[in-house]
């Protein structure tokens, strides 16, 4: 049986009307593609690696900030710590949506925490220099008494909402479609186990329990683009975190996401990002 992304369900505590977790790992942070009805708010700390929301793949470093909207997947996974004798980190909050907009939307002090979420259906990256900045921020929260958790909360997110820049990340805007829910889902989580290697689409149909066409119709309405701009994207993806973050030839990122040829991914890149996989790096070396 094909694995499907994991549809979480976060217990409320008792003593607040909203979730977090101080999640320390010492064997990394493992790739689980999943997706639940809630905001979720993670700072990641300590940590490298690959981070997926969405179609939108980026490599992500200490001080990785990120807000998921409701029902995108979504999932981090790490290569290395960057201080062995530490764990990996990753402090995550959780919120409902309707709970969220009750308190910010008729609250003119809070509208900048109403357009961030607005931004943030499809997930949003700020800048890493703020996700540092806000660690003892973070940190401190889960020392707190209830009350003053959820004031400590609001101004992590006013403060988030207020900063210069965030980066939109994927472009899946999540479907209200339970039932379509899970056949995308089983779709999606095989594309980014397997987006490397040669994706037939009569074996994603199969996993989806559809004919062909109904794979394409359900795919363009769930994602809103097609099969194979959504592989181009996670391919391109990789490729540009692996030009931005390592040393590696070329060619071999190119043969590693799923480029047999090295025209093809030059211009499939060229395409996507608007320059060579060369001037690419070079961008981020000067």
């Amino acid at each position: 049986m094909e694995k499907r992304p994991v549809l979480e369900h976060l217990p409320a505590p008792s003593d607040g009307s909203w979730v977090m977790l101080n999640r320390r790992l010492e064997e990394g942070i493992p790739f689980q593609w999943h997706h639940h009805p809630e905001f979720e708010l993670t700072l990641t700390l300590n940590s490298r690696g690959q981070r997926f929301v969405g179609d939108h793949v980026a490599a992500y470093d200490h001080g990785d900030l990120v807000l998921v909207g409701p029902n995108l997947p979504h999932t981090w996974s790490s290569r290395e710590r960057i201080r062995s004798e530490q764990p990996h980190i990753a402090l995550v909050f959780w919120f409902d949506q309707a709970w969220i907009h009750s308190l910010v939307d008729n609250t003119v002090e809070f509208r900048p925490i109403k357009c961030m979420l607005d931004r943030a259906l499809t997930g949003l990256a700020f800048q890493p220099s703020l996700g540092r900045s806000l660690i003892d921020d973070f940190e401190s929260v889960f020392t707190k008494a209830p009350s003053q958790r959820l004031f400590a909360l609001l101004d992590i997110l006013l403060r988030i909402a207020s900063a210069d820049q965030d980066q939109p990340l994927s472009s899946i805007v999540p479907q209200p479609d339970p039932t379509g829910r899970l056949r995308i889902d089983r779709v999606l989580y095989h594309l980014h186990q397997n987006y490397r290697h040669s994706i037939s689409m009569q074996n994603l149909a199969d996993i989806a329990a559809l004919s062909l066409s109904g794979l394409h119709r359900m795919f363009k309405k769930h994602t809103r683009t097609t099969v194979s701009e959504y592989l181009i994207s996670l391919r391109i993806g990789e490729a540009c975190a692996r030009l931005s973050g390592t040393d590696e030839p070329i060619r071999f990122i190119a043969d590693e996401v799923g480029y047999s040829t090295l025209a093809n991914f030059n211009r499939q890149f060229r395409s996507l990002r608007g320059m060579t996989p060369r001037e690419y790096r070079n961008s981020f070396r000067s």
